[in-house]
């Protein structure tokens, strides 16, 4: 397997495609629409919003947090959740400089 070679892109390009690889997952998606709906939220909350095993969800938490996209903090013998509004920043800033990109051109293929 080859390797991707980063680092002959920018740091910014290489931390958007992180962000887009935690989102290529539905699991992590619909953890995501979750934790869009409540104030915080325990791992335990989520695994019974999804038809997936515990450390499945676990998994995909990891990926996400590990993205920047979610962060947790310690409560016990818990871990509550919530979405890092600055990783939801950072897409929507590059969605609309590509969509404002993609309005200045005349004509697309």
């Amino acid at each position: 397997m080859g390797t991707t070679k980063t680092e002959h892109f920018t740091e910014k390009q290489n931390e958007l495609a992180l962000l887009a690889k935690a989102l290529g997952h539905p699991a992590r998606i619909a953890i995501l629409d979750y934790l869009s709906t409540v104030d915080t939220c325990i791992c335990g909350d989520i695994v019974k919003e999804l038809p997936l095993a515990q450390p499945t969800v676990s998994q995909h938490l990891k990926e996400l947090k590990n993205a920047g996209l979610i962060k947790g903090t310690i409560e016990g013998n818990s871990i509550c959740y919530c979405i890092d509004e600055t990783a939801l920043q950072h897409l929507n800033t590059y969605i609309a400089h590509i969509s404002e990109g993609i309005s200045k051109r005349k004509t697309c293929c």
